[in-house]
C-alpha cells in the first residue's frame, strides 16, 4: 500500500502547521511568486494545497486531541490558541490567495474539466468573505468548543457506577420497562441540568451567524451557508420539497411501525423509552465486549466482504488512528477526520457494547475508506468529497456490510440487526427531516427566542414523530434538540444525510441483484474524492442524484417490501 511521507516539494517535512510564523512566509511566497502560465499557475495550486495540508492537519490533531480529553485545559488551550491565533490569519491569507487565482489572467485557461469545479467553489469563497467576519467566526468556532465540553462533562450515577450518556443507551434496549425508564429519565434530567447554558450560547450562535450573513450581504443565514457550502446542485426548495416527502411517505411507516411496537408489547402507548427495546421480549443485541473485540470482528466482516477494504481497514489498527471507548471527559457522538499530509484517516466514536455501535464503527469505516480510496488525489479539495456524497460513502456501507453482521451474531440475531437497520432508516429520515426543517426555519428569520425556538421545535416534532405519549416528560421533549451537535457545530449540515441515506438506499438495491457489481461502483465513485460535481459522482457510483418525492416514495416503498419479508 502506498505511504505519503511528509518530505515533499514545497513545505518542508518538519513544518510546525500550527506555527503562524513557520507558515505565514510560506503562504506569503505564494501570493507573491510570479505567474507566466497556465502551468505556473496550476503548479502554485498544488503548492498551496500541499501547505493547507500541513496546516489543516495541525488543526485536526488539536482538535481530535480536544474532543477525546475535553477535561484537560492544556489541550482545550492549545484547540483555541489555533482557533483565536490561527484562524483569523489563515482566513485573510486564503482569501487574498483564493482572490489571486480566480482573478488571475491564466484561470481561464486552465483544463476547466480538471480545475473548473476548484475554481467555481474559490469564486465562492470569495464573494462572501468579508475581513469583519473573521473574528465572527472564530467566536463561532469557540462557541461550538463550549457545547463540546459541556456535554463532555456530563455523567450520572446509575446503577451503583458513574457512567456518560453514552454508557447510557444500552439500558434503553433491556426488556425491563422499569430500567429502561429510570435510565431515559436519568439522562433527559442530567441533559436538562444544562439547558439554560445551552440556550445561551446558541443564543449566541444564532445572533452571530446572522451578523455573518448581514455582512456578506446576503439575505439571511441560510442564504449564507448555502453559498460557503458550496452547494451548486440543489437550493432550499428542494430541501423543502423532501421535508413534504418525507412527512407524506416516510411519517405514515413510522406510525404504523409505532401502532405495531405499542400492540406487541401489549402496551396502551408508547414512551419514549419503549422505542428501543426488542418488540417480542428478547434481550439486547450484545455484539462485543470491548473495543478491541469490535476492531477485531469489524475486521473480519471487511476482509471476506473484499480484500481492499479489509487492508485498508487493518490499516487503521496503527498509528493512533482508532479512539471507540466512552469514557468521562471525552465529548459525544462519532466521527472520522483526515489527516491531511499525512493521509490517514482517524475514527472517534463513543461505543458501549451496543448494535449502534457496529453500525457507527462501518459508518465511519466507510468515511476512512473514501478518504484512503480518494488520497492519490493530488489536490487537497478534490480529496474533500462533498458531504451529499460523502455520507453515500458511510451509509452505502452500512447497507452493503449488512450481510456481514454474522461475523458479530448468529443468523437470527443477524437478521434481526438487518431489520432493526432498516426500520431505523425510516426514522432517520423523519428526524432529518425534523432538524433540517428546523434551520430553514431558524435562520430565515430576526433571531428567534428561546421560547419561540420551543414552541416551533415542539410543533415540528409533532409533526415527524408521531404516536409516542410525552405526557409529564414535555420539558424534555422540548430541549431534544440540544442532542443535535450539528445544530451547534456545523450548521445547516443536516440535509445531507437525507440525501446520501437514499443514494445508499439504491446502492443497496443494486447489491441485491449485483452485488460485485453495486460494490465495485462505490469504490470506483470513492476514488473520485470531490473532483467532479455531485451529480455524476452519484452517477459513477450507479445512483440518481434525486431527493424530491418520487425518489422517496419508491425507495419507501422498497423498504416496506424488505421489511415484509423479513422476520420480526
Amino acid at each position: 500500500m502506498k505511504t505519503y511521507p511528509q518530505a515533499v516539494d514545497f513545505a518542508p517535512a518538519d513544518l510546525d502547521g500550527g506555527d503562524w510564523t513557520a507558515v505565514e512566509p510560506l503562504y506569503q511566497a505564494l501570493l507573491d511568486r510570479p505567474v507566466a502560465n497556465a502551468e505556473d499557475l496550476a503548479q502554485l495550486l498544488l503548492d498551496r494545497s500541499e501547505l493547507d495540508a500541513a496546516v489543516g492537519e495541525a488543526r485536526a490533531d488539536r482538535y481530535i486531541n480536544m474532543t477525546r480529553h475535553t477535561d484537560d485545559e492544556a489541550i482545550t488551550k492549545a484547540f483555541l490558541q489555533f482557533v483565536e491565533e490561527l484562524d483569523p490569519e489563515l482566513k485573510e491569507i486564503g482569501f487574498a490567495l483564493d482572490r489571486r487565482i480566480v482573478e488571475n489572467e491564466y484561470a481561464a485557461a486552465l483544463d476547466q474539466d480538471r480545475w473548473g469545479l476548484y475554481l467555481k467553489a474559490l469564486r465562492a469563497d470569495v464573494e462572501l468573505f468579508r475581513e469583519a467576519n473573521v473574528p465572527l467566526q472564530v467566536d463561532e468556532t469557540k462557541l461550538g468548543q463550549q457545547y463540546s465540553e459541556c456535554n463532555g462533562a456530563m455523567t450520572v450515577d446509575f446503577e451503583g457506577e458513574e457512567r456518560t450518556m453514552a454508557q447510557l443507551n444500552p439500558f434503553l434496549q433491556e426488556t425491563d420497562r422499569d430500567l429502561r425508564e429510570r435510565a431515559w429519565r436519568a439522562a433527559a434530567e442530567r441533559r436538562y441540568q444544562d439547558h439554560e447554558k445551552l440556550d445561551g450560547i446558541f443564543d449566541e450562535l444564532v445572533e452571530l451567524r446572522g451578523r455573518i450573513a448581514a455582512n456578506a450581504g446576503q439575505e439571511d443565514y441560510r442564504a449564507w451557508a448555502f453559498t460557503a457550502m458550496h452547494r451548486f446542485d440543489y437550493g432550499p426548495g428542494h430541501c423543502e420539497a423532501f421535508h413534504t416527502a418525507v412527512e407524506q411517505v416516510c411519517v405514515p411507516l413510522l406510525r404504523e411501525a409505532n401502532r405495531e411496537r405499542r400492540e406487541a408489547l401489549t402496551l396502551d402507548v408508547l414512551r419514549p423509552w419503549d422505542l428501543g427495546v426488542d418488540v417480542l421480549g428478547r434481550d439486547p443485541l450484545r455484539p462485543f465486549g470491548d473495543a478491541d473485540e469490535l476492531v477485531d470482528k469489524t475486521s473480519t466482516l471487511f476482509n471476506e466482504m473484499d480484500d481492499q477494504l479489509g487492508e485498508l481497514f487493518d490499516s487503521m489498527r496503527e498509528g493512533d488512528s482508532l479512539d471507540l471507548a466512552s469514557r468521562k471527559g471525552k465529548a459525544p457522538g462519532g466521527y472520522q477526520y483526515d489527516r491531511e499530509r499525512m493521509r490517514r484517516p482517524f475514527i472517534f466514536m463513543n461505543a458501549a457494547g451496543t448494535h449502534g455501535d457496529v453500525q457507527t464503527m462501518i459508518h465511519e469505516a466507510g468515511h476512512a475508506f473514501h478518504a484512503m480510496l480518494s488520497r492519490d488525489e493530488d489536490l487537497l479539495a478534490y480529496r474533500h468529497p462533498p458531504i451529499e456524497f460523502a455520507e453515500v460513502a458511510s451509509m452505502g456501507m452500512e447497507l452493503l456490510a449488512a450481510p456481514g453482521l454474522s461475523r458479530f451474531y448468529d443468523e437470527a440475531e443477524a437478521a434481526r440487526a438487518r431489520r432493526e437497520h432498516l426500520e431505523g432508516i425510516i426514522s432517520t429520515l423523519c428526524w432529518v427531516a425534523t432538524i433540517d426543517a428546523y434551520q430553514h426555519w431558524l435562520y430565515t428569520r430576526p433571531c428567534p427566542s428561546a421560547e419561540q425556538r420551543d414552541i416551533y421545535w415542539r410543533e415540528l416534532h409533532a409533526r415527524f414523530a408521531p404516536d409516542v405519549c410525552w405526557d409529564g416528560l414535555e420539558q424534555y421533549r422540548t430541549k431534544l434538540w440540544h442532542r443535535q451537535l450539528h445544530l451547534f457545530e456545523v450548521p445547516f449540515y443536516y440535509i445531507e444525510y437525507g440525501i446520501a441515506q437514499l443514494g445508499a438506499l439504491q446502492l443497496w438495491l443494486n447489491a441485491k441483484t449485483d452485488a460485485p457489481g453495486a460494490l465495485e461502483a462505490y469504490r470506483a465513485a470513492l476514488e473520485l474524492g470531490g473532483s467532479r460535481p455531485l451529480p455524476e459522482l452519484f452517477e459513477a457510483a450507479g445512483l440518481t442524484f434525486d431527493f424530491g418525492p418520487a425518489t422517496v416514495s419508491a425507495l419507501a416503498d422498497a423498504l416496506r417490501e424488505e421489511l415484509q419479508a423479513l422476520p420480526a
